[in-house]
């Protein structure tokens, strides 16, 4: 069984003000031209098809013209609903769908009934677990608490279960949207911390012979067996050194695994640039970044007059520009942003705590109330989207 796993389109978004419709569609195209290039038999979606729970028309026509493509080509699709999609919204006609080959799974209550297909050497069953916000499927699933590894677990039994009672030699395929300990995430995930934890173990998904991961978004291999793909496109300046690809993977008869990556169109490169304004404009290695997405992080001292215009005359692409005037590190001045970076929410507010009680941070209480307040936020959040 040949399959293609992909993950992350994000339909929709935009990078730094720039509308991605058209590289979203690119990218399209390269994925209906790689399943018939490389004979695949089933595409794998694993999550995070829009960007929004309510997506511009754009971005749902591109969509609509994809699932049309792909059932033309002959070859099933299994696709998944991520933390930034709707799930009520995009299971909207699954059934219908489903007779097309595209099979959408947004429904938790779903997880333990795959769709089966079947090679020369026979079946295969594709199980796919939408994103489970924990607190919206906690009681459903029976799991021990309201965390992801709780949950990812039960759903993880149901699966088990229900292969068990399969032909013997069943192979196993299962498609999720989470953070699995051991990714590396990137500026551009939306954060799903629960209770201080986004981390799930990968031995949460054993006895699968395949997990094709969504959510993190770049491209890795946590095991031979549990991959994340990746976004097809950069979303964030911290993918400048990713290497955008899909995972072509053959299943042998066995279950044993092989797989390659296959990349994808790159609308424009990316580059972060460093230094002194002059610096910048003067350096002659900086020539090969002329026509790439730049994020500029100027170091002057003294903040230069009109600085965006200035380095747009040689990097007429640049995009985002940040500052770190060159100080001593113990420097009182040093920016907001960079007092905050690699602090997550939680960490930020028990600074706060400290710095108005003069020293004195948030006690285990506190704490806690800290921890259930941004849970509760998260989950209102997840309410809203379902009840739109």
């Amino acid at each position: 069984m040949r399959m293609l796993h992909t993950s992350d389109w994000h339909l929709g978004r935009s990078f730094h003000r720039v509308n991605l419709l058209d590289a979203q569609a690119a990218f399209l195209d390269h994925l209906v031209a790689t399943v018939r290039e490389h004979d695949v038999d089933v595409v794998l979606v694993s999550g995070d098809i829009y960007d929004r729970a309510v997506p511009p028309l754009p971005a749902v026509e591109l969509f609509d013209t994809a699932l049309h493509r792909l059932a033309d080509a002959g070859v099933p699709t299994v696709m998944i609903s991520g933390n930034h999609d709707s799930a009520r919204r995009l299971g909207v006609a699954a059934g219908l769908i489903e007779k097309a080959g595209i099979h959408l799974r947004t429904d938790p209550a779903g997880v333990g009934s795959p769709v089966l297909l079947a090679d020369a050497h026979g079946d295969v069953a594709f199980y796919g677990l939408p994103y489970l916000e924990p607190a919206l499927v906690r009681d459903r699933f029976g799991a021990a608490n309201a965390g992801h590894e709780a949950v990812l677990t039960a759903a993880m039994e149901r699966v088990r279960a229900d292969l068990a009672g399969r032909t013997p030699g069943t192979r196993c395929v299962v498609l999720a949207h989470a953070f699995v300990a051991g990714g590396e995430p990137s500026d551009s995930e939306r954060d799903i911390t629960v209770g201080g934890v986004a981390a799930v173990p990968a031995g949460v998904f054993d006895g699968a012979d395949y997990v094709a991961l969504g959510h993190l978004h770049g491209s890795q291999a946590l095991t031979g067996r549990i991959r994340y793909s990746g976004s097809p496109l950069a979303y964030s300046f911290s993918e400048a050194d990713h290497r955008k690809t899909m995972w072509l993977v053959d299943l042998d008869g066995d279950g044993a695994v092989r797989a390659e990556r296959v990349d994808c169109p790159v609308p424009r490169p990316l580059a972060r640039l460093r230094g002194r304004l002059d610096d910048l404009l003067a350096d002659p290695a900086l020539t090969r970044h002329e026509e790439s997405w730049i994020e500029a992080t100027l170091t002057d001292p003294v903040r230069p007059a009109e600085p965006m215009a200035r380095l747009a005359e040689r990097f007429p692409h640049v995009l985002s520009l940040l500052f770190a005037p060159e100080r001593a590190e113990n420097d009182h001045l040093a920016s907001y942003g960079q007092r905050l970076r690699d602090r997550d929410d939680q960490q930020i507010a028990e600074d706060f705590v400290a710095h108005v009680r003069g020293g004195t941070g948030p006690d285990d209480r506190e704490r806690a109330a800290l921890l259930r307040a941004f849970d509760d936020v998260r989950v209102d959040m997840a309410q809203r989207e379902v009840a739109g």
